[in-house]
């Protein structure tokens, strides 16, 4: 794809402000990765809820106590 068929500005506003990328980190980014950050991936859809509780179930956030613990090993 040509640099014409990117909107650079509009990237650049969506990765710095909208995805809070550091320069740096952005212009190592390809157009992919930052397409599929963005959701603009072909067949990626953003996570949803329902992705998000199945994610949450799956490794649950650790107690106080489960989290001392583990650092005292």
């Amino acid at each position: 794809m040509s640099a014409a068929g990117f909107d650079w500005p509009a990237l650049m506003r969506a990765g710095m402000q909208g995805l809070r990328l550091m320069p740096d980190a952005f212009w190592r980014l390809t157009p992919a990765e930052l397409l599929m950050m963005l959701g603009d991936a072909p067949g990626v859809a953003p996570m949803d809820r329902a992705g998000l509780e199945a994610l949450a179930a799956r490794f649950p956030d650790m107690t106080q106590k489960e989290a001392d613990d583990v650092g005292a090993e």
